[in-house]
C-alpha cells in the first residue's frame, strides 16, 4: 500500500469513527489517535524522510489535505456535540409557562399597625398633622402642664413607670400636645394626631396590658367649639364600624378637659337594638373627650380668653378587640402567626 492509499484509508476511518461519537470525551480520543504524536497519521509522516527529495513535495501537500480534512470532521462533530448538550440541558430546565405558578406567604402588617394607619388616614384628610414625640418623657409634661400637680389625686387613676423623680414612660400621648403647643410658641392654630406606645403599671391580663397603643387628637384655634368635637368623632366612628353609626356623649371628668364627655357609639353587631357585644345596651364606649381646660392652655402658652380647643383619646387595642370581636388583648403581643394572619387589611 503506497503513501497516498495510507492517507485515505486514514481518512475513511477517521470520518466513519467521528461520525457516531456522543462525547467531548471520546472525540478527544479519535484525535489523538488520528493527529496525535502516537497517532495514526504521524506513523505516515514518518515515512517522509525515505522518499525522493522530487517525492517530497507532492506527499507534504496530501498529508497536509488529509490532516485538514481530519481536523474538519472533528470541529464538525464538536458542534453536534455542544448542540446536543445544549439540547439537553433546554430541555430539563423547559417550563411551562401555562401551569399555575408557586403560591408565596407574603407578611402584612400587624393588626395595630393597620388600624392607626386607618385612623392617621382619616385625620389626614381632615387636615390634622400626624406628631409624634418620645416615650421617656418628663413629669412637668405628662402630668403638671396638663393640669395634674404632684398631690393630684387624678394621677392615682395613671399608676405610672417612674424612671427617676421627674423622668417616666409617658401614660398617654397628650405630652405629644403639649410639646407642639410649647413650640407653636401660643401663636398659631393647631390641628394635630398623636399615635404611639403608652405605659401604664397594669397587671396583664385578657383587658389590661402594662403597654398599649393609645391615639389623641387635639385642635386648638379661635373657633372651635363641641359641636365641631361631636361631628369629628361621628366621623371617626361611621369610618372605623361603617356607615349609619350613631354617637353620645356622656358627662364625665378629665383633669385636662372641661367639660369631659365619654363618647358611646350605636353598637355595630346589632345596631342599637341590644346583644352580647353592647351588653343589651345598645351602645359602646369606645373613648373619652372634652373640650382643653384652659389651665392646660395657660401652661402651654395659649391666651385662654383668645384660644380654646377639643382634644380626645382613644386605646387601638379596644377599637380593634371591639371591631374584631377580639375577647383578650394579649392576643396582639403573643406574635402568633395564625392570629396574626386574619387581618388582611
Amino acid at each position: 500500500m503506497n503513501v497516498s492509499e495510507k492517507l485515505e484509508a486514514i481518512k475513511n476511518e477517521a470520518k466513519e469513527r467521528i461520525s457516531i461519537i456522543k462525547s467531548m470525551h471520546e472525540l478527544n480520543d479519535a484525535k489523538a489517535k488520528y493527529l496525535g504524536k502516537k497517532g495514526m497519521f504521524n506513523d505516515v509522516m514518518k515515512l517522509m524522510k525515505d522518499l525522493p527529495n522530487e517525492e517530497k513535495p507532492m506527499f507534504g501537500k496530501l498529508t497536509n489535505e488529509t490532516k485538514q480534512i481530519i481536523l474538519k470532521y472533528i470541529e464538525e462533530q464538536r458542534n453536534l456535540i455542544e448542540q446536543a448538550i445544549i439540547q439537553e440541558q433546554l430541555n430539563k430546565e423547559t417550563i411551562d409557562v401555562t401551569l399555575p405558578g408557586k403560591k408565596f406567604l407574603l407578611g402584612k402588617k400587624h393588626l395595630m399597625t393597620q388600624i392607626v394607619e386607618e385612623i392617621e388616614d382619616l385625620f389626614v384628610g381632615m387636615g390634622y398633622q400626624i406628631m409624634e414625640g418620645p416615650e421617656i418623657e418628663t413629669d412637668e409634661n405628662n402630668f403638671e402642664k396638663l393640669n395634674l400637680p404632684k398631690d393630684h389625686p387624678a394621677r392615682d387613676m395613671q399608676d405610672t413607670f417612674y424612671i427617676t423623680n421627674d423622668t417616666l414612660l409617658r401614660t398617654h400621648t397628650s405630652p405629644v400636645q403639649v410639646r407642639t403647643m410649647l413650640e407653636k410658641g401660643g401663636k398659631e392654630p393647631i390641628k394635630i394626631l398623636c399615635p404611639g406606645k403608652v405605659y401604664r403599671r397594669d397587671d396583664d391580663d385578657a383587658t389590661h396590658s402594662h403597654q398599649f397603643m393609645q391615639i389623641e387628637g387635639l385642635v386648638v384655634d379661635e373657633t372651635t367649639s363641641m359641636a365641631e368635637l361631636k361631628g369629628t368623632l361621628l366621623e371617626m366612628a361611621n369610618k372605623m364600624f361603617g356607615e349609619g353609626r350613631k354617637i353620645r356623649l356622656r358627662p364625665s371628668y378629665f383633669p385636662f378637659t372641661e367639660p369631659s364627655v365619654e363618647v358611646d357609639i350605636s353598637c355595630h353587631n346589632c345596631n342599637g337594638k341590644g346583644c352580647n357585644i353592647c351588653k343589651g345596651t345598645g351602645w359602646i364606649e369606645v373613648l373619652g373627650a372634652g373640650m382643653v381646660n384652659n389651665n392646660v392652655l395657660e401652661a402651654s402658652g395659649y391666651d385662654s380668653t383668645k384660644y380654646r380647643g377639643f382634644a380626645f383619646g382613644i386605646g387601638v387595642e379596644r377599637l380593634a378587640m371591639l371591631k374584631y370581636g377580639i375577647n383578650d388583648i394579649r392576643q396582639f403581643y403573643t406574635n402568633d402567626i395564625r392570629f396574626n394572619s386574619q387581618f388582611k387589611k
